[in-house]
């Protein structure tokens, strides 16, 4: 892309925007109020607010490769904190795609250097459920499957975090587990048991 042709865009959206509000820029200035957090992957096709149709301030939002919510990933708890405690969002999405790279790596058995001890995250995903993915035989069924399951693992994850169970219980705060078919442009809902997953994992997780 031609960083030049990025500046004349952004002097057409400025433009394309006060034609339609000139109060536009000042009210964005005020501050945001999102209600939904997104977690989705970094992959340059997946942009969260384009492909649910959302504007400025609509979406407060998290990417990293693959998706992942990983406890002692600074950088994701510090996004999903803030975003629970102090934007109170009402509604956490964890969004894969299929076609993932992350994905598709963690099942290489190959030596990636400084990715190895991320994507050694999705291959845990994989042992757990390694029974159901062994018996799929066709590999692009296996990895969209692996794709599906990461989602919901990462959902697991959140669900286990101090400020999730809190917001949870005091303001019903609730965790998405979505995948685009990046292949028909298509949104699934993965439909989360959320709060099955909660009373499983709480015997351990349980806040008081």
């Amino acid at each position: 892309m031609d960083l030049e042709t990025v500046f004349e865009k952004n002097k057409s959206w400025i433009a394309e925007r006060l034609s339609t509000d000139p109060d536009y820029f000042t009210t964005l200035g005020k501050g945001q109020s999102p209600e939904l957090l997104y977690i989705g992957c970094s992959d340059s096709r997946v942009t969260a607010e384009e492909l649910m149709g959302a504007g400025p301030g609509e979406v407060f939002v998290h990417r990293n490769i693959a998706n992942m919510v990983i406890s002692i990933d600074l950088n994701a708890m510090s996004v999903v904190n803030y975003a629970v405690d102090y934007l109170k969002v009402q509604q956490i999405v964890v969004c894969g795609h299929y076609g993932c790279g992350g994905v598709k790596a963690a099942m290489q058995s190959a030596d990636l250097g400084i990715l190895n001890p991320w994507l050694r995250n999705i291959r845990d995903v994989y042992r757990i459920h390694r029974e159901e993915l062994n018996a799929i035989k066709e590999e692009q069924k296996k990895y969209d499957r692996l794709v599906e399951l990461n989602v919901k693992e990462q959902c697991v994850n959140l669900i286990k975090t101090a400020a999730v169970q809190k917001a949870y219980r005091d303001r019903g705060l609730k965790v998405y587990g979505w995948v685009f078919d990046v292949h028909k442009g298509k949104l699934i809902d993965l439909k989360i048991d959320f709060e099955g997953y909660l009373e499983d994992i709480m015997e351990i997780y349980h806040l008081d």
